[in-house]
């Protein structure tokens, strides 16, 4: 069972992402899904992500945010805007260097208008790939995040290309 959830809408070409509770790398395919559908919407022109509500994420989870950055960046030249207003959340996210690559405002977001996301379930070949690709984003935002996470994506590519060959 999921302790967190996220939720979501589209208002004028910016999209709403909120979460809740804990925000786990099982999520994350289900965001990831949603993302790449969202950065196909030609009339995008911003993302407002809330983590007011957000009690922990995890940094598969925070590569996935970090993504909308640089999807936003390439789109259009803007920043993505993060809520928070838990300072244990917006510590995490300055240390990462978020504040580089988003507007991190102390606020709240009117919940109107809010869905759950789908959710996706995805195969565990499909999940290490996410996993991969999350923290590689992660790794490109700051020299302390390549140095921090070198060696899990080194470990995590050497697993799946051993299931790979393993055939599983």
């Amino acid at each position: 069972m999921p302790t967190g959830h996220i939720l979501y809408a589209s208002h004028g070409g910016t999209y709403v992402l909120k979460f809740t509770g804990e925000i786990r790398a099982p999520m994350c395919a289900t965001l990831d899904n949603f993302l790449e559908k969202s950065f196909l919407d030609p009339g995008i022109t911003g993302i407002l992500i809330d983590l007011t509500q957000t009690e922990y994420v995890d940094s598969t989870a925070l590569g996935l945010i970090a993504k909308t950055a640089v999807f936003l960046q390439l789109h259009n030249g803007r920043k993505p805007i993060i809520l928070s207003s838990n300072p244990d959340i917006s510590r995490v996210l300055e240390s990462m260097g978020f504040d580089q690559v988003f507007l991190i405002l102390d606020g709240c977001c009117d919940e109107i208008g809010l869905s759950e996301l789908p959710e996706v379930e995805p195969s565990e070949q499909e999940m290490m790939s996410k996993v991969i690709s999350a923290h590689r984003v992660l790794m490109g935002l700051s020299e302390k995040n390549q140095e921090t996470f070198k060696n899990l994506v080194d470990i995590l590519e050497m697993e799946q290309q051993a299931q790979g060959e393993s055939g599983h």
